[in-house]
């Protein structure tokens, strides 16, 4: 499963609804969430990729402290 957050909304995506393998680079699945929101991939450029021990994904903006 994709966990996103997305302009303040979350979403659980099946991998294979988006294509996502596991051992994808972080590149390779922000370009999928492009294409499957239909944004540009600049859209996506600072965020986190954070795989999971489960095998899921969570992509979600860069947080910042301070």
């Amino acid at each position: 499963m994709v966990h996103i957050r997305f302009e303040g909304r979350s979403y659980d995506i099946a991998e294979p609804q988006l294509g996502v393998t596991t051992g994808m680079s972080d590149t390779a699945i922000k370009q999928r969430l492009a294409q499957h929101f239909d944004v540009s991939q600049d859209r996506l450029q600072s965020y986190v990729v954070d795989r999971r021990p489960s095998g899921d994904l969570i992509v979600r903006p860069e947080a910042v402290y301070g």
